[in-house]
């Protein structure tokens, strides 16, 4: 009898469930706590999945709850969830292109930057250092300004540059400060360098490659790298203007500040949205516009085979060549002189309408749950769960358990759920001998 684990798609999501339960009982190790005793399980839970799923919620103040040895744990666990995530989703791909015959094959292939040639050990290699010059190269700057800067021991800066590169490549969002960034809102040391950390992790491994092979000819990209880097460029440039816009004369946001540091914390807090996790202002204070257009970044969140969440940007712009071609009534969508496979397209669909049905599901189930919270409050928290962001406006931690629960599980959705979903799919694909008469239903 066929094993049901065989299937990938089935591996991953049990993979990162054993990760959790696992960090789950480190978290209640005693000595992970900083006040005698052990965390209570839902709070431990919560915090594993979090740290897992590079989410970066928390139902409790991180720098003062937890000991040194459970930041410890939570570095660990983040940087293993980032590296499962970019390593299965690259993994999977791979898996995906070596089902097709030999000319989806050699599309792949030319769509993959040459990574369908890659062995195991080398793309885990080559994932491992991608991921070390990264955070080396956040550490070695934020290690020099919190020690030249901040008067910080050099231990000190040292321990907590290591944390937070940890944390910014890697798109979780857990910090050593109770207010986050907010302390360094003017700093463009630490911001831009932690944003760029977030940016860099947010692209995907295999962008990554071919970017650092293939920088210099943009015209020889791949469709899959140019629809991420310019999604990355459009949605970035998207959210920087509307922060600045709606935000620019918010008291309680970015309204205090000089324009250099407006400018500054308007680019550091849109780039966060994407999947960073951090904030260096006060979200909770934010305009109801501001934060309806935030959700729809975090929705749709950052690249493929990358630490960020969301459905991914290719999904989304996909979408968006399928309607404009519906619209022009063009008979194929393509993309830069590419046919776009119908079976892609039905995925891209998918995932969408998966995506928008937990976040709509977990709304409404979350908002059952909790009193006194504004609904708008409540759609953030779940959007920032399943697109595994991390940013809050600050009800988390006065959430009833119940509603934490329905946050593990949004989270243990929206990060491995979109991966499972898409390689099933694409897996099963396969093709009848036979059709059937065609027949259409009135639409609209």
């Amino acid at each position: 009898m066929r094993s049901p684990w065989r299937h990938p798609a089935r591996v991953v999501p049990f993979a990162f469930l054993v990760l959790i339960v696992a960090g789950t009982g480190l978290m209640m190790l005693p000595a992970a706590r900083a006040e005698p005793g052990h965390a209570p399980f839902v709070t431990a839970l919560f915090t594993a999945a979090s740290a897992v799923c590079v989410t970066g919620l928390s139902v409790v103040d991180t720098p003062t709850y937890w000991s040194p040895f459970g930041h410890v744990l939570l570095t660990v666990l983040s940087q293993i969830g980032g590296f499962g995530i970019m390593t299965l989703a690259t993994l999977l791909s791979l898996l995906v292109s070596r089902r097709l015959g030999l000319r989806g094959r050699l599309l792949a292939q030319a769509e993959s930057a040459g990574l369908t040639g890659e062995n195991l050990a080398g793309l885990l290699r080559r994932v491992a250092m991608v991921m070390l010059i990264a955070e080396s190269a956040i550490t070695v700057v934020l290690t020099l300004r919190f020690w030249l800067a901040y008067d910080y021991p050099f231990g000190r800066a040292l321990w907590e540059a290591v944390f937070h590169a940890v944390q910014a490549f890697n798109n979780a969002g857990f910090a050593l400060y109770s207010d986050s960034l907010v302390g360094f809102v003017t700093d463009p040391w630490i911001c831009v360098t932690l944003a760029l950390g977030v940016l860099a992790g947010s692209i995907g491994f295999p962008v990554l490659f071919e970017l650092a092979r293939e920088w210099r000819t943009p015209g020889c990209w791949s469709t899959h790298t140019w629809l991420t880097v310019a999604g990355s460029l459009l949605f970035t440039l998207v959210g920087f203007v509307v922060f600045l816009a709606f935000e620019w004369r918010n008291p309680g946001t970015l309204g205090p500040l000089s324009t250099p540091g407006k400018v500054l914390a308007a680019f550091t807090q849109d780039v966060m949205t994407r999947s960073g996790g951090f904030n260096s202002i006060d979200l909770g204070r934010l305009n109801s516009e501001t934060i309806a257009v935030t959700n729809g970044l975090m929705f749709i969140g950052g690249g493929s085979a990358s630490t960020a969440g969301g459905i991914k940007i290719t999904t989304f712009l996909l979408l968006a060549y399928v309607i404009w071609a519906e619209i022009r009534g063009e008979p194929d969508v393509v993309i830069r002189k590419r046919r776009i496979a119908e079976e892609t397209q039905r995925q891209a669909v998918t995932v969408a309408l998966l995506g928008v049905a937990l976040v709509a599901t977990g709304t409404v189930v979350l908002d059952a749950l909790t009193d006194d919270i504004p609904f708008d409050r409540v759609l953030f928290e779940v959007t920032s769960a399943f697109a595994t962001v991390g940013l809050s406006t600050g009800i988390t931690g006065s959430l009833p358990p119940s509603a934490q629960i329905v946050l593990v599980v949004l989270m243990f959705c929206g990060r491995v759920g979109t991966i499972a979903v898409g390689t099933a799919i694409a897996l099963n694909t396969r093709r009848r001998l036979y059709r059937y008469p065609e027949e259409r239903p009135l639409v609209g």
